[in-house]
């Protein structure tokens, strides 16, 4: 069945533009933008408080892009957009979403990394994806001299993005320096892009995290983010002038690497007037800290934090929070009981959740503060179709203009991520996940699990999601992840990895994993307990946007297996 955003979401006002950059798109307010004159600084240090406005944050994009040209030869309509490939490998900073635009403004691509990754899983992404050139940050320097170094990239050709407060100089070029470098430079020529470029030519390279293997490359088009701008920021739209909200703080914790951080808050909040606090990485007192101190009102995290401000409660009730009016997840689902828990604490914080994957550069589905439905993803965004049984678990279909190109040198991974009927060109996400009607009428999606991730109990499927959320309202319970093991008799059963917290201290692992045993008895079908039994380690594996790295787990879990001399 073919599924629609619901009536009351106005549909797109016109169709994205294909011929213009994200940059000029996102500067440019004949596209529907929030005017200049009425937005906040888009981007403000949650440390520092340094700030630019929208015209600074401009003007530093274009000096930027004239220091690239000249250090690097390029010219904006000179050159393939594949032989001006620049790498950002960094934590969070003010200047992260210029840096990426003045790639664009050569015609360039960017190509963010991970910023947990090691050296050889960089030295992949720079060398699958041709990068010239590296922005990095002075905490993960080594890493990034490593990998720059096997791919063949000359350090004079390495850039900083932020200097941390009292660290000394380092000895490669600082987006500072660049600055000055470009206000020597003449002006650029303007891009001459024909039409249809935009929606032809790629922007960004991410890799997507899949299921096995080394990361593959993700092909995102100008127009693939500047659709999902338009779609999201027109979604929400409804929702906030019902309460009555014009520009917000929204918090800039998220990677900017990843594609959730990418699009929905450095790109979409800056797009509709908002001010972005920009935290490098989540440390809970910078966090509570940046909030009290800026006030924001907005806060898109992923469920990890959540489960965090859950186990620190006394810790919250330190800072002043009452500013916050939404909490938004993503990148992984978020249960309805731990949504519950924090709603005990915060009643008057509204919690939703949004749905996407880098492939549909991001959101397909989303919670409007006016329909929010606990545990689902709400409602489709303007301009997607979905398709899935209706009431049925099923794999989800997804059309959009958001839908990228594909994957880089590899026709058969992007062969397979498509489908044909008499409905057109879908997109197969690997997500299982079931259609109903909210209490609202409208139809609402709630993600059931990666398919390749689902638990097969004598026929029955079980997704770890769920299990993870009702051990996580257990007391004993500070984090946790499930996985499938063997079994002879029914083929697969569940198995917990458990973190506790420090109030188990001196009570027996027997003891508290017959508890947490007995805590999914009681409330979960006979299929679903924990017949593999709870297993105690001291951190869950995760990704930095809070996806649980299962197959991390199941590899440990086949390697004990082996160890034992376990036949299966």
């Amino acid at each position: 069945m073919v599924f629609y955003p619901p009536p009351w979401v106005p549909k797109l006002p016109f169709d994205p533009p294909d011929s213009v950059t994200v940059g000029e798109f996102m500067k440019s307010e004949i596209y529907g933008r929030r005017p200049i004159a009425k937005s906040r600084n888009p981007f403000t240090c949650g440390l520092t408080g340094r700030t630019y406005t929208v015209e600074e944050s401009q003007n530093r994009t274009e000096l930027l892009a004239k220091a690239l040209s000249k250090i690097m030869g390029w010219e904006p309509n000179a050159d393939s957009p594949w032989d001006k490939v620049i790498g950002v490998f960094s934590f969070n900073t003010i200047d992260y979403v210029p840096v990426l635009h003045a790639i664009h403004r050569l015609s360039g691509i960017a190509t963010p990394a991970n910023v947990a990754y090691s050296a050889g899983e960089l030295e992949h992404q720079l060398r699958s994806s041709g990068a010239k050139a590296l922005f990095t940050c002075v905490p993960v320097l080594d890493t990034a001299l490593k990998a720059a170094k096997a791919v063949g990239i000359p350090e004079d050709k390495i850039f900083i993005m932020d200097v941390p407060l009292h660290a000394p100089k380092p000895s490669f070029k600082t987006v500072d320096d660049l600055i000055q470098i470009g206000r020597s430079v003449s002006d650029l020529e303007p891009l001459r892009w024909v039409k249809g470029q935009g929606a032809r030519q790629v922007a960004f390279l991410c890799y997507s995290s899949g299921t096995s293997g080394l990361p593959k490359a993700v092909m995102i088009s100008h127009r693939n983010v500047i659709a999902n701008t338009m779609q999201y920021c027109i979604f929400e739209n409804g929702g906030r002038k019902k309460v009555g909200v014009d520009t917000q703080v929204e918090l800039g914790l998220l990677p900017f690497s990843h594609i959730y951080g990418l699009v929905v808050v450095a790109h979409s909040a800056t797009w509709r007037g908002d001010e972005v606090i920009v935290l490098p990485k989540f440390e809970l007192t910078d966090f509570l800290r940046a909030i009290e101190r800026f006030k924001i009102n907005h806060i898109p995290v992923v469920p990890p934090i959540v489960i965090r401000m859950l186990s620190s409660k006394d810790i919250l009730k330190k800072y002043d929070l009452s500013s916050i009016r939404l909490l938004f997840t993503g990148a992984a689902p978020l249960g309805k009981e731990t949504s519950d828990g924090l709603l005990e604490i915060y009643p008057t914080w509204k919690i939703g959740q949004g749905y996407g994957l880098t492939e549909t550069s991001t959101v397909v589905c989303s919670t409007s503060e006016d329909d929010i439905c606990p545990g689902t993803s709400g409602s489709l965004v303007p301009g997607a179709r979905a398709k899935v049984e209706y009431g049925k678990p099923g794999e989800l279909l997804v059309q959009s203009p958001s839908v990228v190109l594909g994957y880089l040198d590899n026709e058969k991974a992007t062969a397979e991520a498509f489908v044909w009927d008499e409905d057109g060109r879908w997109m197969r996400t690997g997500d299982e996940v079931i259609v109903t009607k909210a209490p609202s009428g409208n139809e609402h999606i709630t993600i059931v699990d990666r398919l390749k991730e689902l638990i097969k109990v004598k026929g029955h499927q079980v997704a770890p999601a769920e299990l993870e959320a009702h051990l996580l309202t257990h007391p004993l319970v500070d984090d946790c992840a499930v996985i499938s093991i063997p079994d002879e008799r029914d083929g697969e059963v569940p198995k917990a990895f458990v973190v506790t917290p420090a109030s188990a201290a001196g009570r027996s692992d027997t003891e508290i994993a017959a508890e947490i045993v007995k805590h999914v008895q009681d409330h979960k079908a006979h299929y679903k307990w924990l017949k593999g039994g709870v297993e105690f380690i001291d951190a869950i594996p995760k990704s930095p946007s809070g996806k649980i790295l299962r197959r991390l787990l199941r590899d440990k879990e086949k390697e004990a297996r082996r160890v034992k001399g376990a036949k299966i």
